[in-house]
């Protein structure tokens, strides 16, 4: 009998056990949890009126995520059920180095709904460069979810982010003009309504490939991160008069703590910007993914709440976070 009940008792504790571990497995499933357990390892934001901004329509047009080549603090579904349980309208999905097309149809798929994930192409060394047939393919897959194309990035020649020396690189302008091989991409985004953003080509080459691109028919130009690029406010001008619309990112402008106007990417710059040229060119975003930095729900409601601070109206954070996405991805604007 002794050993019998031993055995019960041994039985019963397994059984406790697993349960307890199905329970833990269960709660860490959750989005919410997920938020947290990540945020309490690498980054606690502190109480502050962003904590009450609403999220809802917004849509983050720069979102990195894993997998990727360097760490990320969530992978695409972890941050799609993130953002739809914040009531947002949807996110951009963007890797540097691989299509994110099939990425962006599974994970909404497997969201259940709710929230529109869109993805595309940097067309940096790792798939061909200006590769036209490789945006090709992405426009044909299932889902049809590949709304973006973005020249060259990591692999720019313009040598932003890159430590100097010698390296390898995709040019978009030779002598005043942009390369041969963009003409096909540009034809390609043009007939499919696709966003042609200009990664991280200087100002000066963007000016060069918005008014090309423009006269190849594209109508759907987004100037990336033009400010931490070096847009002056006069480029700028130029860029909103020649139909782009400018990005604003809360990484790293945010994030900086910068106070300046001084500083290209302070938080007051863009403010500054922003009213200079008029909130209708504009989108803002979280350009957030990576593993040490807040998540980017958090770094989007401190965005809005900096701005807004700065003397940004309702209205202006509407048109950049809402309306003006909303517009680059053919979603009815009325959400």
């Amino acid at each position: 009998m002794a050993i019998k009940k031993a055995k019960l008792l041994s039985t019963g504790s397994l059984l406790l056990s697993a349960i307890v571990v199905l329970a833990q497995w269960k709660i860490s499933r959750s989005p919410e949890m997920n938020k947290q357990a990540i945020r309490s390892e690498r980054y606690i934001l502190p109480a502050s009126p962003a904590d009450s901004i609403s999220l809802a329509g917004v849509i983050d047009f720069h979102c990195h995520t894993a997998p990727d080549v360097t760490a990320r603090s969530l992978n695409d579904l972890q941050l799609v059920r993130l953002a739809r349980q914040a009531g947002m309208r949807g996110i951009v999905l963007k890797n540097h180095y691989t299509m994110t097309a099939d990425r962006a149809q599974l994970a909404m798929q497997e969201a259940g709904g709710g929230i529109e994930v869109f993805g595309g192409i940097v067309l940096n060394r790792s798939v061909g460069g200006i590769n036209a047939e490789a945006v090709s393919r992405m426009i044909q897959f299932d889902g049809h979810r590949g709304k973006i194309v973005w020249l060259p990035t990591k692999d720019a020649e313009n040598n932003f982010e890159n430590a100097p020396g010698p390296r390898l690189f995709i040019p978009v302008v030779k002598k005043g003009k942009p390369v041969a091989e963009l003409a096909e991409v540009f034809r390609l985004v043009a007939q499919n309504d696709l966003v042609l953003e200009t990664g991280h080509s200087s100002p000066a080459e963007s000016l060069i490939l918005i008014k090309a691109a423009k006269q190849a028919g594209v109508k759907k130009i987004v100037v990336t991160h033009a400010m931490i690029l070096g847009a002056t406010l006069e480029q700028m001008k130029q860029m909103a008069a020649m139909g782009a619309f400018i990005e604003c990112c809360w990484q790293p402008g945010g994030l900086s703590g910068a106070k300046s106007t001084g500083n290209p990417v302070s938080v007051p710059a863009f403010v500054h910007a922003i009213k200079a040229v008029g909130a209708e060119h504009f989108i803002i975003d979280s350009d957030l993914g990576q593993k040490a930095n807040p998540l980017h729900t958090d770094g989007m409601r401190a965005f809005i709440a900096a701005l807004t601070s700065g003397g940004l109206s309702g209205g202006d954070i509407d048109l950049m976070s809402r309306l003006n996405p909303a517009k680059l991805l053919g979603l009815d604007p009325v959400y």
